[in-house]
């Protein structure tokens, strides 16, 4: 079979989130209940000295900081959901900054900002924070800038923004967020081994993220436990969508959808909304019920996580890109074509819902799992002509990106389902700067000013690879 461009038409990206998803369980279609959905709690901190020189002697600071505060009240309510700020300390001396830094409390992140110049001591006692720290300065309030630059420059978590314009706060709300979506999130990673390992101790210590490693008895009780009926009907549902079923059975699908159901309720038990299994381990030695890829895509375009091969690294990735772009990830096997300078991104796991989540839906057909021709997977007819951002964790402080432009979908009786081709910037240099393993991260976007200002405020260093 000669690889060939599949077009998507109108019609078929037409096909609404909404109708794909009506046979979601509730669970699963409302995340925004949970912990790690919840706003994020950042903690407010003015600074002025007691009696002002610079911005002019005569400054009412009581005033000027009314006036800030509605500006973020303003920039609060621009952004509902992603972040609810807090306290509002007017910091005057040292010693009030002391007082500061023990009374912080658990809060995601704090936002500095200074009335005056002057501050140089309070900001001396205020960089023990431990929590990522944004400062806020508008021209003329004072020098706070130059302390915080060398935060910065020492590898503290912290950023700074010296603007007039307060929509440069814009991109940190989404980014407090996703500091509060690591720090409450929890993976369960399923493999042979149920002992957590250094690369999950690193990540729970750096972001908060809570990882387990239950066993597969726990994932073959849930699947037993699951509504064999309930997976029938939305078998059904989920066929009806289908632009084609190609190697599934019926019996295949109704697993698939069953294996679904069983994941939702264990995350629901298990407090959890990300699972990782090792999959293709798993199946060889008979510890899966059930393929797991349609469930993955379902987790995915529901606003959790489901990500193949018992990947944490993936996982964490997928987590942060997703809370802050609001858009599924698509874990990819890269597949180079230097001759052509593009990337062929492919795997047997892809949400519809590309573009942002609860959008429109990309059409799909039901083919089986590739590797072995068994089972179910989706292979999704995704949006072409965007650009994407390619992402991930090689360590909690080393981040890897780069970027392409989605020319297609390719049908082809070789490598995974889903596969869609990317023209990147230079091919050959991604690749010999290719690292940490294969699998990247997909999303919807070019993400990469905001990357270079999360990973300060989250503080891991920024690579780009190509």
């Amino acid at each position: 079979m000669a690889e060939k461009m599949l077009p998507v038409t109108r019609r078929e990206f037409g096909l609404s989130l909404g109708a794909l998803s009506a046979w979601l369980p509730a669970a699963a279609a409302s995340p925004s209940s949970m912990p790690w959905a919840a706003p994020a709690q950042v903690k407010k901190i003015y600074l002025a000295v007691p009696v002002p020189s610079w911005p002019k002697p005569t400054l009412d600071v009581q005033q000027e900081k009314a006036e800030v505060e509605a500006r973020l009240a303003e920039l609060e309510r621009k952004h509902p959901g992603l972040v609810s700020f807090t306290g509002g300390e007017l910091v005057r001396t040292p010693e009030d900054a002391q007082a500061c830094v023990k009374g912080l409390g658990d809060v995601d992140a704090v936002l500095i900002i200074d009335l005056t110049s002057g501050t140089g001591g309070m900001l001396k006692v205020l960089r023990e924070i431990q929590q990522p720290t944004l400062l806020f300065s508008r021209p003329y309030s004072g020098w706070s800038y130059v302390d915080v630059t060398n935060w910065v420059q020492g590898g503290k978590r912290a950023d700074l923004i010296v603007s007039s314009e307060y929509g440069d706060l814009d991109p940190y709300m989404r980014i407090f967020y996703t500091i509060h979506h690591l720090r409450r999130s929890k993976i369960l990673v399923v493999g042979p081994s149920t002992q957590r390992g250094p690369a999950a101790e690193a990540f729970t210590n750096y972001y908060g993220t809570a990882i387990e490693y239950p066993g597969y008895q726990v994932v073959k009780a849930a699947y037993e436990a699951a509504d064999a009926a309930q997976a029938a009907k939305a078998a059904e549902e989920f066929t009806r969508g289908a632009l084609k079923v190609i190697e599934p059975s019926r019996q295949d699908i109704q697993s698939a959808l069953r294996f679904y159901l069983a994941m939702v309720n264990l995350l629901k038990d298990q407090k959890a909304n990300a699972i990782t299994i090792d999959c293709l381990g798993g199946f060889r030695r008979g510890d899966l019920p059930a393929y797991p890829c349609v469930a993955w895509s379902k987790l995915n375009d529901a606003g959790f996580y489901g990500v193949c091969e018992a990947d944490l690294l993936s996982t964490v990735s997928q987590l942060l890109l997703t809370s802050f772009t609001g858009k599924p990830g698509f874990v990819t096997d890269p597949v180079f074509d230097t001759s052509r300078n593009e990337i062929i991104h492919a795997h047997c796991v892809s949400a519809t819902a590309m573009q942002g989540l609860g959008g429109p839906a990309s059409p799909y057909i039901l083919r089986s799992h590739m590797e072995d021709n068994k089972g179910v997977s989706m292979q999704v007819l995704v949006p072409i002509g965007d650009t994407v951002t390619v992402g991930k964790f090689l360590n909690p402080k080393k981040f890897v990106y780069s970027t392409g432009e989605v020319l297609g979908n390719v049908d082809y009786d070789r490598g995974c389902r889903t596969k869609f081709r990317t023209r990147v910037g230079d091919a050959r240099k991604l690749l010999e700067n290719f690292t940490g393993g294969l699998h990247r991260v997909v999303v919807y976007g070019d993400y990469t000013a905001s990357l270079r200002q999360m990973s300060r405020l989250m503080g891991f260093e920024l690579v780009k690879e190509g």
